[in-house]
């Protein structure tokens, strides 16, 4: 594997708010800085507390040449410096998204909503600057207001995106889910430019009582459930008939793992074929539409790579290496892909580490 090119399909960059407020117009700071206090005193409880309690968790891999954390490694959010860690860790390309799910914040902003998008996604453009073949970013597109939603999809695409990234649940923002014909225009604009939907797990106000009532340090019963949710965002897509519509739509999980997924594909197709549920939206089993049109990344999981790729789909298998998260693979990802596809023949890993990821970002 020394000689073949990777690509991460899930990596991470903290962006600022003080870089986005240099791209927005001053007589909008109020507002932002007013939207984004009431984002993170939401983010004091529930879910939110466990996901900063697991960020504060130490790395599992050892580093590079010192003792500093990742997570204060200059290559977290500047891009000539990342460049210099994924040489280290031998990646050739990193889809990148932002630590912080702007979407929460930014339509709270008011009339300076729109700016602030525009300020925000500029801001991940000058990141990528350093090299934007290699540093793949997501721009991301609130759903509050689909018109405005078209034009920024529009406004990026026209400055050279590959990858966008929505919001995984709309009810936790007060809307309807994706199969509501609200989201159509969005649907046919991401289709006319080909870019794919990235939705990452992350902070999911649903499990706030769940969070509460766990009893572990580090919230460790409520975090598994976190993946294990995206069945829900997963069924809308699926049987709420988005992807019958709009057949050539790519939408990509990212960091649910993949196991779960085997056996989701086969109850729901059982339930059409034996069960005789009726899903009026779609003309086709379940598992069509996910082999066609959904994929999932992970970062280290061997029963799903080695025993269940063929259930899951060797074209739906997203490689990353997570930078700079507490489980991430860097700045042994070469070595650790070593182990963990010692026994995938050689076309299927190169898929699942470089040629789906190559298709779907069309990089």
């Amino acid at each position: 594997m020394s000689d073949q090119t990777f690509i991460s399909a899930d990596s991470h960059v903290n962006i600022s708010h003080d870089k986005v407020k240099e791209r927005l117009a001053s007589k909008w700071h109020d507002d932002y800085d007013r939207a984004v206090t009431a984002f993170a005193a939401r983010m004091q409880r529930g879910a939110g507390k466990a996901n900063a309690a697991g960020a504060k968790m130490e790395t599992r891999r050892t580093e590079v040449g010192g003792s500093n954390s990742v997570f204060t490694r200059p290559g977290y959010s500047e891009g000539p410096a990342r460049l210099e860690d994924m040489d280290i860790d031998g990646v050739d390309i990193e889809v990148i998204y932002s630590e912080v799910s702007a979407f929460r914040y930014l339509g709270a902003i008011g009339a300076g909503t729109n700016a602030a998008v525009k300020a925000f996604n500029n801001a991940l453009t000058d990141f990528a600057s350093a090299d934007p073949r290699r540093l793949v970013v997501s721009y991301q597109v609130p759903i509050d207001d689909i018109p405005a939603a078209v034009q920024e999809i529009q406004r990026v695409a026209a400055l050279g995106a590959k990858s966008l990234q929505l919001p995984v649940f709309p009810s936790e923002l007060g809307l309807p889910d994706y199969h509501d014909e609200r989201y159509d225009p969005l649907w046919s604009v991401v289709t006319e430019t080909g870019l794919p939907v990235c939705c990452h797990i992350g902070l999911n106000t649903a499990l706030d009582d769940l969070t509460q009532r766990d009893p572990t340090p580090q919230k460790g019963i409520m975090v598994p459930v976190t993946g294990l949710m995206t069945a829900e965002p997963l069924g809308m897509w699926i049987m709420g008939g988005v992807l019958e519509r709009f057949p050539e739509l790519q939408v990509v999980f990212v960091e649910p793992g993949l196991t779960w997924v085997v056996w989701w594909l086969w109850l729901v197709d059982d339930m059409v074929t034996r069960q005789g549920y009726q899903f009026p939206a779609i003309s086709e089993l379940p598992s069509f539409y996910f082999h066609r049109n959904v994929n999932l990344t992970f970062i280290d999981e061997p029963i799903g790579v080695q025993r269940l790729r063929d259930l899951i789909g060797v074209t739906n298998i997203l490689w990353s290496t997570d930078y700079p998260h507490p489980v991430t693979s860097w700045p042994k990802s070469r070595m650790l892909a070593e182990e963990q596809f010692a026994t995938v023949p050689e076309d299927e890993r190169v898929l699942m580490t470089y040629g789906n990821a190559a298709r779907i970002w069309r990089l």
